[in-house]
């Protein structure tokens, strides 16, 4: 597929049936459409059955619709919410374990992981491994930091995001009954 247009990395959040196959039906949709998925997060919500997940993609305008609208037809797809980054918020977890070979370095990691807010998670002799939540530039700006002491190990999750005020995920463009339609005959 041809992608024109400003391509930039779009988020969308999808409520599904927590069900086996879901992510696979998900992950084939964005393949097929020849799109890399660039960052995902899948978690349980309010409702036991149903897993909120949050996909980045690099797009433009038009084939972020056309894949809103492809998702929305999927079976166990209750809906499909294309999120404006002026109106929502978005985290992201990263912990990262440094090199800390001295009591000197520990304070000074210790000491910077404070001015980013990072948690302490682990300490040991040789190393500290820090845990921080926040948007992608604060992640980006403790790497840089920390790329002094040595990195050892980063492991991130990808983003969540939740829009701003009464706005909610609930999808009022697919009717309940066209979602409904067919499920409680099997």
């Amino acid at each position: 597929m041809e992608k024109t247009g400003d391509v930039v990395r779009q988020t969308l959040a999808l409520l599904v049936d927590n069900e086996p196959g879901v992510l696979s039906q998900i992950a084939r949709l964005f393949s097929r459409k020849g799109y890399n998925i660039e960052a995902f997060a899948a978690g349980p919500t309010e409702n036991p059955g149903v897993t909120r997940i949050t996909i980045d993609v690099l797009a433009d305008e038009p084939h972020t619709e056309l894949l809103c609208n492809q998702l929305r037809k999927l079976y166990p797809v209750h809906s499909v919410k294309w999120l404006n980054t002026d109106t929502s918020i978005y985290r992201e977890l990263m912990l990262i374990k440094v090199s800390a070979e001295s009591g000197a370095v520990r304070n000074d990691i210790i000491q910077l992981a404070n001015i980013f807010r990072a948690q302490i998670i682990d300490v040991s002799l040789e190393t500290l491994t820090l845990g921080i939540t926040g948007d992608a530039e604060k992640m980006s700006g403790l790497v840089n930091i920390m790329k002094e002491f040595g990195i050892l190990e980063i492991a991130r999750t990808g983003v969540v995001a939740i829009e701003r005020g009464k706005a909610t995920i609930n999808d009022i463009s697919k009717e309940s009954g066209e979602f409904s339609y067919g499920k409680n005959v099997l």
